[in-house]
């Protein structure tokens, strides 16, 4: 991709908080000028466009925030055939040449989703630590060939039984040296480091 426009993907387990970690990201990419804009995925509504658009009323135009009806299987819409989530892009930017980074929320599934290098510059893969500390270690290319794991709900750690530390050391282990996030979506804890990681992306991408 050879344009102005940073492409990121967001993937990850159902209620892992993948629309949550993209509306508190929203207000970082602005504080450090940028303009994004979101396009989520869902299998036959578009409830979380809905609610991203309601979350961030006032600070995000809700036209920059499209819902794409997947109609299938989440892999099929983000990885196998992101036609229709490739159009939705092209339309947005078409409408709005000002923005310059497309934020794509995969519907929520397994641990071997990830994203099409043609519709994604780089993607996060969203675990929260209510899944059990076992999650990394049950690797799955999601969590092992992500750019960046987000390990997110850190608050709640204690109140699941899961251990923050073996549950950072496995990750770190499974994933060789790519980088891990541990963050609070509604604290910000952890934001401005996810926020630095995309932005590393853009000289790569440009």
């Amino acid at each position: 991709m050879t344009d102005h426009v940073l492409r990121v993907g967001f993937a990850g387990p159902v209620g892992s908080g993948k629309t949550a970690l993209i509306e508190a990201l929203v207000p970082v990419l602005i504080d450090r000028g940028r303009r994004p804009a979101v396009i989520t995925n869902d299998i036959y509504t578009q409830e979380d466009a809905r609610h991203v658009r309601r979350n961030l009323a006032g600070l995000l135009d809700p036209a920059k925030v499209v819902g794409v009806e997947t109609g299938a299987c989440p892999h099929t819409a983000v990885r196998d055939d992101p036609t229709m989530n490739l159009a939705a892009g092209a339309e947005l930017l078409e409408r709005f040449p000002d923005i310059d980074t497309l934020l794509y929320e995969s519907g929520g599934d397994n641990l071997t989703l990830t994203f099409s290098p043609v519709l994604v510059d780089m993607f996060f893969f969203v675990l929260d630590t209510a899944e059990g500390e076992k999650m990394p270690r049950k690797r799955g290319p999601g969590i092992t060939d992500s750019d960046v794991l987000v390990i997110n709900k850190i608050d709640i750690a204690q109140y699941v039984r899961c251990d923050l530390d073996v549950m950072t050391a496995d990750a770190d282990r499974v994933r060789e040296g790519r980088p891990v996030v541990l963050t609070n979506s509604l604290t910000g804890e952890g934001l401005e480091k996810v926020a630095e990681l995309l932005e590393s992306y853009r000289g790569v991408t440009a």
